[in-house]
């Protein structure tokens, strides 16, 4: 299986005790972005449209673990930018395990040989690897060639290693489900320990937003891909619940507090796809966000969104209610073929509301104010040396 039984059943214990204790909303993955810089410039990626200054910026090791305190999550997943460009992601990484959490450690791959002797293989880590399809694909998704083949031989050494290793799959607007087949065939071959998949969200920076999927895109993708998967033996590191969602079979709404998001600017609001306000401490986040405005049919914003960060919580936690469900769709499949559930209505939804600028504007006036910041390192994007966010999209051109 994708995910080891132990952590299945740690992962299963702890939810069902929220369940019977009556807690209505708790995190399930910690999701952790100690930096936004990243060595990479993707056209899909809203992640690192930020002046220098801010890109600069670091989570400590000492706030990276309080955040693991504050939340209590399980699960942890380290992503960015690009995690490896920490000068104490080992450390950081050894911290979490040491309190017994599972680690997804997400990167590139691009650093992954100059840095894999940092860390020790554990049935408590792994890494996972961003890798949306085969080599056309990924490199056209990330902006650079050769960034696939990096990938792939990232992979065979940390399996080499003794490490696990799980792949990240983006799909867009335009994937062909025979292609995203062969390239999870692939994967398998390759000996990866599981697959995390979803469509791309349409995050309002990005350079290119002419490539993410609507909902009923999505699940059509999909269930092609899944129809064409049955009897293949793919291996999830996701909820098969999940992955029946995205095949347009479960009526799901998102939770957008089971995978919070701690960054370099405190606790983002609502969820990590969206950064609409920061709190200072996960107690105000969980108790001050308005969350009934969030998600499809309530904001505009959210009207495509299928992706795994608001709805695999939901997921899992649907597991906990109907157990005698999640086993008929683990054993089967998902549905290829009965009619789809009826999409939610958009009828009621609030308009978008845009106030990147000013977000940014006030990070700025809190770093004029307090110390001076470090430079940070200069970061090669496609082989040229750039210190900004705007010399990083630049580069990838």
């Amino acid at each position: 299986m994708a995910v080891p039984l132990m952590q299945a059943v740690r992962v299963g214990r702890y939810v069902v005790k929220q369940h019977l204790t009556g807690r209505k909303r708790y995190p399930l993955v910690l999701m952790l972005e100690p930096l936004f810089r990243c060595n990479l410039a993707c056209a899909g990626c809203g992640k690192i449209d930020y002046p220098a200054q801010i890109l600069n910026q670091r989570m400590s090791l000492q706030e990276c673990l309080d955040a693991d305190t504050e939340a209590g999550a399980p699960v942890i997943a380290v992503a960015g930018g690009e995690p490896l460009l920490h000068k104490e992601m080992p450390q950081i990484i050894e911290g979490l395990i040491a309190r017994k959490k599972y680690v997804y450690l997400c990167t590139n791959g691009l650093l992954l040989e100059k840095k894999i002797n940092d860390y020790k293989p554990s049935p408590f880590f792994s890494w996972d690897i961003h890798l949306d399809g085969d080599k056309a694909m990924h490199d056209a998704s990330v902006c650079q060639e050769g960034v696939y083949d990096r990938a792939i031989a990232a992979i065979k050494l940390a399996k080499s290693k003794g490490f696990r290793v799980s792949i990240n799959c983006t799909l867009f607007d335009g994937a062909q489900p025979e292609r995203v087949a062969a390239f999870f065939d692939e994967a398998m071959k390759l000996g990866v320990d599981g697959i995390m998949t979803a469509p791309g969200y349409a995050y309002e920076r990005a350079p290119d937003q002419e490539h993410f999927l609507n909902r009923q895109k999505t699940k059509q993708l999909f269930r092609d891909i899944f129809r064409l998967g049955k009897g293949r033996k793919w291996r999830f590191t996701q909820s098969p619940l999940f992955l029946n969602f995205l095949a347009g079979n479960e009526n799901y709404h998102c939770t957008p507090w089971g995978k919070p998001l701690r960054t370099v600017f405190g606790w983002q609001r609502p969820c990590y796809l969206l950064g609409e306000g920061y709190a200072k401490s996960y107690k105000e986040l969980m108790e001050d966000t308005a969350w009934d405005q969030y998600g499809t049919g309530a904001y505009e914003k959210c009207a495509d969104c299928m992706v795994h960060s608001g709805y695999e919580s939901t997921a899992v936690m649907d597991a906990v209610r109907r157990p005698w469900h999640i086993a008929k769709v683990a054993f089967s499949g998902p549905e290829t073929e009965k009619p789809m559930v009826p999409e939610i209505s958009l009828a009621n939804q609030r308009p978008a509301e845009y106030d990147y600028d000013a977000q940014v504007e006030a990070q700025m006036e809190k770093l004029s104010a307090s110390a001076k910041p470090s430079r940070g390192p200069r970061v090669r994007v496609n082989g040229k040396a750039v210190t900004s966010s705007a010399e990083a999209v630049g580069a990838a051109e």
